[in-house]
């Protein structure tokens, strides 16, 4: 009851009665943003195991990213990069706060302050995770509503005890929601309500489902229908995804505004170690520096202007969500109070400019950085050393050809120290024993050896065996 009562007074409170022609011309815009999921957990993506057929069809009316990337390999800080279309290191986000007091600066507006600025209405629906005190909400980051939570995660069920910490808990513009659904599913309905909303304005919605991230859990219905399936519960949680997804889209169809939505799918990093996901064929896995932890599922469907059944094989990011949306809705970028890293990439795509999007990009979390140009990827980790990898040849990234090319290595490594003289230090939020487990997980990856530690209690483990052995 609560949530119905909730949900009927938004929708009429956003109808709007007159608008111009021009208006009516602007695009929706509808970020479908999952977290921590796999490279290879898709249909499109060459999964076998996993079915994703709302996906899939979704992602066939479209054009498929093949060398697609986020701005970081961890949740908040690739959503502070996505939301604002610039390097989030630039205002010192690069890592996971260690709690909820910090978030995305204040100095920096999101997308959505300037969509609402040019009569677009504003939808985050969802995982938030860049803030959790009254200065960070959404309804204060340019969103007109936002139906989800603030933490990094939360149980996927209601919770009496998780539901009444006004982090955690679901709510609607600070009110709180009482929910029986699975969230998944629920995210899904409240999105799909929104799209169906009748109103004159174009919307921009960012829906982040905190789906396949941990803890992890299904509905048993879902389960049963992968019994005895290798990765039952991933493929269960994967399935509502699924579901929800195409819930919302047929919500567009039925409300005749498909042809007028840009869709962005992609996950905001690599699948986790701890999930079930496959990055397969790529090398790592979220927190880390390799193609696993920030090249991700990526597809655009844009109808009348994006080719359906297509592919697009050069390098973009996430930040050029934002560029390109602005450029469709004919938002004058020149009004931005800071320069954008993104760039539009819809002259690319339909062939009216060739080359690459990109020359280059640049990743950093404290210890672990990296650097793309062309073919050529550098990886630079403290206290570990540097590796060079020709991803045209080797995507796997085994090869090191550091001391083949050192030349190369030189021109990276500058590249990469200049940029880094462009950002400001990082928050106060280290991420201390994490920073030594990512590091160590590097010097495995480095070294092509197995991974041996995942967590704070796994290193302390591990040093305590060494210490063993020494004495």
């Amino acid at each position: 009851m609560v949530k119905s009562l909730i949900l009927s007074s938004c929708v009429f409170t956003f109808l709007s009665c007159t608008t111009s022609a021009e208006t009516e011309k602007k695009p929706n815009i509808l970020i479908i943003l999952l977290d921590d999921a796999g490279y290879n957990d898709f249909g499109f993506m060459g999964s076998t195991d996993i079915k994703t057929p709302h996906i899939d069809k979704l992602a066939s009316e479209g054009v498929i990213f093949t060398d697609g990337h986020v701005s970081a390999t961890v949740c908040g800080p690739s959503r502070a990069g996505l939301l604002t279309g610039r390097y989030q290191q630039r205002s010192g986000y690069e890592c996971n706060p260690e709690n909820d007091s910090l978030g995305l600066s204040l100095d920096d507006k999101t997308m959505a302050d300037y969509f609402k600025a040019n009569g677009y209405h504003t939808y985050s629906i969802g995982k938030w995770h860049l803030g959790g005190l009254p200065p960070y909400h959404p309804n204060k980051r340019g969103f007109d509503d936002f139906y989800g939570f603030l933490s990094g995660s939360r149980s996927y069920f209601y919770d009496k005890k998780m539901d009444n910490d006004s982090v955690k808990m679901l709510q609607h513009n600070g009110s709180k929601v009482v929910f029986n659904n699975y969230l998944t599913y629920e995210l899904g309905r409240a999105a799909s309500e929104f799209v169906k909303a009748k109103s004159e304005k174009p919307f921009m919605m960012y829906l982040a489902f905190n789906a396949v991230h941990t803890p992890l859990g299904a509905t048993k219905e879902d389960l049963n229908r992968f019994k005895g399936h290798p990765r039952q519960m991933l493929a269960a949680m994967t399935y509502a995804l699924d579901m929800a997804i195409g819930n919302v889209i047929d919500a567009l169809k039925e409300s005749g505004k498909f042809d007028n939505t840009i869709i962005y799918f992609l996950s905001d990093n690599g699948g986790a170690h701890n999930n079930f996901s496959s990055n397969s064929p790529l090398k790592g896995f979220k927190g880390n520096k390799f193609e696993g932890g920030q090249r991700v599922p990526f597809f655009m469907v844009y109808p009348g202007h994006v080719k359906p059944n297509s592919r697009y094989d050069g390098m973009i990011s996430s930040l050029d969500i934002m560029a390109t949306s602005m450029a469709a809705a004919k938002i004058d970028t020149e009004t931005l109070e800071k320069p954008i890293d993104g760039v539009n990439i819809l002259p690319y795509i339909k062939g009216e400019i060739t080359g690459q999007p990109h020359k280059i990009l640049f990743w950093r979390k404290q210890d672990m950085a990296a650097v793309r140009e062309g073919d050529f990827k550098l990886i630079r980790v403290k206290d570990v050393g540097i590796r060079l990898y020709n991803l045209k040849e080797d995507l796997q990234e085994t090869k090191d050809l550091s001391e083949q090319y050192p030349y190369l290595v030189e021109e990276l490594t500058s590249a990469l120290e200049k940029w880094e003289t462009e950002l400001v230090n990082p928050l106060k939020w280290d991420e201390g024993i994490w920073n030594e487990v990512t590091r160590e997980i590097h010097r495995n990856l480095m070294n092509n050896e197995p991974v041996k530690c995942f967590t704070p209690a796994d290193l302390k483990k591990n040093k305590q065996l060494k210490v063993q052995k020494n004495n």
